[in-house]
């Protein structure tokens, strides 16, 4: 018996019914032997910490555009803290945590440069549904390791592309909305949970919104600090699951689930939408959109760049034009964007 059955028998001890435990994955699209050291959860979430598209995560917006300030979050340290808040919901229900884990790391891989604001564009530009979780699934499979994809198991896909709807509800009850594993749902709350408690931190950090604006019942119900928002909610939902029908149903107490709500309704009107952000989305609209159009009419700048990138492997899987530079765009960080902007459209100094 090597390590990894060892662990994969040692998690039949420990983890609840409810867990999906890891010599029941459903497998991947193209069958490779096994890692006899890691089961094929922990195998995912390497591939994924080692993927160019989550190191340049490390250089796209979160809410505020980069640079702003050392200490405003990115994509790459929401995702850790997605990861942090998944992980400790899941070891506390005696679940799967490292395909917890790999689903939280990979859930925006796909996530434009500037933001939402850069996922608004392209579905203007490009397709109406385009959106990041497709997106991130499509990086996954199609476009890391150079065209090839990183050949993930069906449960960490699934959590992957499901972790998000736009402003869905936080508990959807919609079946098809859901993940296939309890281990994918937690991480769509907890990105939920992560993103209400550090953009608002954020949000008062810059002066977009005062402490003091924000709605009452939420610093009263889920805290004032960082530290006692995080507590609250993951402590809410742990306590308010429950097993039904042999399932397990995550679900939070009514105080909470409505303070919740109307922080994310609070942040919505008063920052993502704020006159501040907009106009700097805006901004970011001008940039993308024109590099979209220039990339359509310049085959040549396109495969360079995309080679340049390391995935002008995209080019051999028969995807239109369209479909590269949509691939192209939604992958670069902010930075790339802008300087690739510049490179192109300001006049060079002559010599």
């Amino acid at each position: 018996m090597n390590i990894r059955e060892q662990f994969e028998k040692r998690e039949k001890n420990f983890m609840s019914p409810f867990g999906c435990q890891s010599a029941q994955s459903r497998g991947r699209q193209q069958p490779e032997e096994p890692c006899p050291i890691r089961t094929a959860f922990q195998v995912d979430r390497d591939r994924i910490v080692y993927s160019n598209a989550f190191r340049r995560l490390k250089h796209k917006t979160q809410v505020f555009l980069n640079p702003l300030g050392d200490e405003y979050r990115t994509r790459l340290t929401h995702t850790l803290e997605v990861a942090q808040i998944a992980r400790t919901i899941a070891r506390a229900m005696l679940l799967n945590e490292d395909l917890t884990e790999a689903i939280a790391l990979g859930h925006d891989l796909g996530h434009t440069p500037f933001g939402h604001g850069g996922e608004a564009v392209l579905q203007e530009i490009y397709a109406p549904d385009f959106s990041h979780h497709k997106q991130s699934l499509r990086v996954v499979d199609v476009i890391e390791n150079n065209g090839s994809g990183l050949n993930l198991t069906r449960e960490v896909r699934d959590g992957i592309v499901k972790h998000s709807k736009g402003y869905g509800k936080i508990l959807p009850d919609d079946p098809d909305e859901l993940a296939c594993t309890i281990e994918g749902r937690i991480v769509r709350i907890s990105d939920i949970m992560a993103y209400l408690n550090h953009d608002l931190d954020d949000a008062i950090r810059s002066g977009v919104i005062r402490e003091s604006q924000v709605p009452a019942v939420c610093t009263r119900v889920i805290g004032r600090t960082h530290q006692e928002r995080a507590i609250t909610m993951i402590r809410d939902l742990i306590f308010s699951s429950r097993a039904e029908n042999g399932e397990l149903l995550l679900d939070m107490s009514g105080q909470v689930f409505d303070a919740m709500t109307t922080l994310r309704a609070f942040l919505y009107e008063n920052v993502y939408r704020s006159i501040r952000v907009h106009r700097e989305f805006v901004k970011a609209k001008k940039i993308l959109s024109e590099l979209y159009a220039y990339l359509m009419e310049n085959e040549g700048v396109l495969e360079k760049e995309l080679k340049r990138m390391g995935i002008d492997g995209c080019l051999e899987n028969g995807d239109p034009r369209e479909r590269v530079v949509c691939d192209f765009i939604a992958s670069i960080t902010d930075r790339y964007a802008l300087g690739l902007y510049e490179k192109i459209f300001f006049p060079s100094p002559t010599v």
